[in-house]
Parts: C-alpha cells; sequence; structure tokens
C-alpha cells in the first residue's frame, strides 16, 4: 500500500538526514519517514552551514511548501526539536496546511532553554567533552581524528544555532504536541511539560528509559510510540488510517510523566 502521511524528520546537532535512515524500514507501510537534510551536511555539504535557526526554518519551510497539501507532520530530536517547532511556526506564518501533529523529543520547550552555554564557539576539546557526555557517538568514532575533522565543524556551528537562538511568544499550534525524552536526560519534568503551550489540540509526554539519545538506545520502542501517537491523533473521517476506523480526530491523551 501506499503511505497516506508524511513524517518529516529534523536532525540534532552534527547530524545529516542519515540518522533516521534506519526509521524508514521499520515503521508501518501507510507511515512515510522523510529524513531532511540541512545545509552544510550529507547531500547539502557545498551549501553554507546555517547561522540563525529561524531564518534556517522559513527556508525549509519554503523548500517544503509543495509537501505540505499532503497529510504530513513534523518529528525533531534536540536541536531538531527546536528547529521543528520553528519549521510549524514558519509554515502557518506562509498560510500554508499545518501539520497533523509535532513530535518533539529530548529538549525542553523552546522558552525553557539553557542556551548560555552554547553562545560562543566551543573549541575541539570542549566539542569532544559534549559528545562524550551526550554518549550518542560510538568511542570509535570520538578517537578518528579524520572523521572528528568533518564533523566537529558542523556541531560546532550547530551548537551556536542554538545558542543564539531567542524564543518570541506567538500563538499556540493548530496541531497537537506529543513529547519525548529519556529518563536520566537534563530537562526537567517542567521544561517538558512546558511544551504544553504550544500545543493546541491535544499534548501527550512519554518518558523512556536512558539519556539523551534514548531514540538510538530504545529505538524500537520510540517508533512504536511515534506511530501510535499518529495514530491515535491524526486518524480522523477525512484521512482514516488502516485499522482506525471510527477514532476521534481530537482524541487527547496525556502519557506518563504529565500531570
Amino acid at each position: 500500500m501506499s503511505a497516506v502521511l508524511t513524517l518529516f524528520c529534523l536532525p540534532y546537532a552534527g547530524a545529516s538526514a542519515m540518522s533516521y535512515a534506519r526509521w524508514r524500514r521499520n515503521v508501518p507501510a501507510w507511515l512515510d519517514i522523510r529524513p531532511v537534510e540541512l545545509p552544510g551536511r550529507g547531500a547539502r555539504a557545498g551549501e553554507p552551514l546555517a547561522t540563525d535557526l529561524v531564518d534556517l526554518a522559513a527556508q525549509l519551510a519554503r523548500e517544503l511548501r509543495g509537501e505540505t497539501y499532503r497529510p504530513y507532520a513534523l518529528f525533531g530530536h534536540s536541536m531538531g526539536s527546536l528547529l521543528a517547532f520553528e519549521l510549524a511556526c514558519a509554515l502557518r506564518a506562509h498560510n500554508l496546511p499545518a501539520p497533523r501533529a509535532l513530535l518533539v523529543s529530548g529538549g525542553s520547550a523552546p522558552a525553557h532553554r539553557d542556551y548560555l552555554r552554547f553562545r560562543q564557539p566551543l573549541n575541539d576539546a570542549q566539542l569532544l567533552a559534549e559528545l562524550t557526555s551526550l554518549q550518542g557517538t560510538p568511542p570509535e568514532a570520538l578517537q578518528d581524528p579524520e572523521l572528528m575533522r568533518l564533523a566537529l565543524p558542523v556541531l560546532r556551528a550547530d551548537f551556536l544555532l542554538c545558542g543564539r537562538y531567542r524564543y518570541q511568544p506567538m500563538a499556540p499550534l493548530q496541531c497537537p504536541v506529543h513529547v519525548l525524552a529519556g529518563t536520566e536526560d537534563r530537562a526537567s519534568e517542567a521544561q517538558l511539560l512546558a511544551w504544553r503551550e504550544h500545543a493546541g489540540a491535544g499534548f501527550s509526554l512519554e518518558l523512556f528509559a536512558g539519556g539523551h539519545f534514548f531514540i538510538q538506545e530504545q529505538e524500537r520502542a520510540v517508533l512504536d510510540h511515534l506511530v501510535a501517537c499518529l495514530e491515535t491523533t491524526l486518524a480522523s473521517p477525512a484521512m482514516p488510517l488502516p485499522g482506525l476506523a471510527g477514532v476521534r480526530p481530537d482524541s487527547h491523551f496525556l502519557c506518563k510523566g504529565a500531570t
């Protein structure tokens, strides 16, 4: 069967679209996983790295605008959660169809983040220390000088992208917001629940065992949860998903960790 919903996936700092490549083979046929490549990496390595997150979101909105007239949702992890949020806002500013859901992972709500430590460029030693503490990069990769020579400039630029971002208050989005987080990650429950301020039609928070990169440690559980969120939140008489006839389009639920 052909896919009826597209999930655009925004990468975390230092990553390319390849970080979501495995997901495409491990979701139901009705869901099309579409990793979004950012300038300066992967297939867009020849383009300059972004220096302003809001401008980058506006650029992505222009690039994706033709694909918003089919049912879609947005997902982002860490830096990607912030970018997915700003992309949803940029699409709204262009009067384009809203996503059926915003799914954000591994990051506090925009107005509740600590940006200070990334406001100035980090040197190589500081970047390597940060990568080590996040436990998302294999030790052999951290010890590969050539690989790090290529990866660290992208990571440095992405950290600056986050550090120089400033949230501007705005109306809630016209879609549900689903939050995923690791039990051992840095964000507090209050910082995660603050995402509810941006939810216009439902909210959930789900906690997974693990640290910042729980999406790697708990990949199967994460994918199952994403699919369940999209099924529950997105099924409607206008867009029935397989096996979900009769599910109300305004389904609202709070998962563990939410109040």
